[in-house]
């Protein structure tokens, strides 16, 4: 891709983005922008990624998609710092929850090219999912190109604006229970006596083992789990006794809790 692309803001989040793109050879670490308020954060990224490292307004006047990576309640800081320096046909792309495609507009106060989107950490290792929407004022060439580069570090798809304050439920936030489910079943296996560093090997494997089942089988994820559940066995004991502690019911509780929190950032 022969663009130049610019973040505002690299945090976690950022980083992971930055590094799954210049893992995936989409663009050269020299087509890559940053700025970041910590000197110490700009002079990790230079030398850990070897990128550009500029001020918000140089950045904003240089690239053609400027991903703002900062926090939802610092976006108006940053949109009143930079909306008269950012090129016409800058395409403004946004990773944080609750920051709507009317919000942005009415910040830079014009007619500005917006996609609104969620991405996750993993994709720092390039296996992210990312969800995205965008204004009318962005072209299908331009929402396929940003497209383009989240499915550099994953997997992306494109849904209508109304949706997108479910998706940090059910893939920006998720990674987060995982690990949790992770931690919980090495903590199962070390009490068993299996050493802790091969319980989170077992454990991390056998998670990414049934995702990728669901992914490239087709299969519902309710028939992969009969399949492994035998008549009267081990199995079906563990999967008893989960249902008995409400596991999916709690999983279904957090995901209200937080697209409720989602939606409340939005206002």
């Amino acid at each position: 891709m022969k663009k130049q692309i610019g973040f505002i803001g690299c945090g976690k989040m950022a980083q992971a983005m930055i590094g799954g793109i210049i893992n995936s050879g989409l663009v050269s670490p020299t087509q890559i922008y940053a700025s970041a308020r910590s000197e110490e954060t700009i002079q990790f990224i230079k030398d850990k990624y070897e990128i550009q490292t500029a001020s918000s307004l140089h950045i904003a006047s240089t690239v053609d998609y400027l991903f703002l990576a900062v926090k939802p309640n610092i976006y108006p800081i940053v949109i009143n710092e930079i909306k008269d320096s950012i090129k016409e046909n800058t395409v403004i792309v946004t990773i944080a929850a609750g920051v709507t495609l009317k919000g942005i507009e009415d910040s830079f106060g014009k007619e500005v090219k917006v996609v609104r989107t969620m991405p996750n950490t993993p994709s720092l290792v390039g296996e992210g999912m990312s969800a995205l929407c965008s204004n009318e004022f962005v072209t299908a060439e331009e929402l396929e190109e940003v497209k383009e580069i989240f499915s550099s570090f994953g997997k992306a798809e494109v849904i209508d604006e109304q949706l997108m304050d479910a998706i940090p439920a059910v893939s920006g936030s998720s990674p987060a229970y995982v690990y949790m489910f992770i931690e919980a079943l090495a903590d199962g296996a070390v009490l068993q006596g299996i050493s802790r560093e091969k319980a989170y090997q077992l454990a991390a494997q056998s998670v990414l083992g049934a995702a990728k089942m669901v992914l490239e089988t087709g299969m519902h994820p309710g028939e992969l789990k009969d399949q492994v559940c035998t008549p009267g066995g081990a199995t079906i004991e563990a999967v008893a006794e989960l249902e008995k502690n409400n596991f999916r019911s709690a999983v279904l509780s957090a995901m209200e809790r937080c697209t409720a929190k989602s939606k409340a950032l939005a206002k």
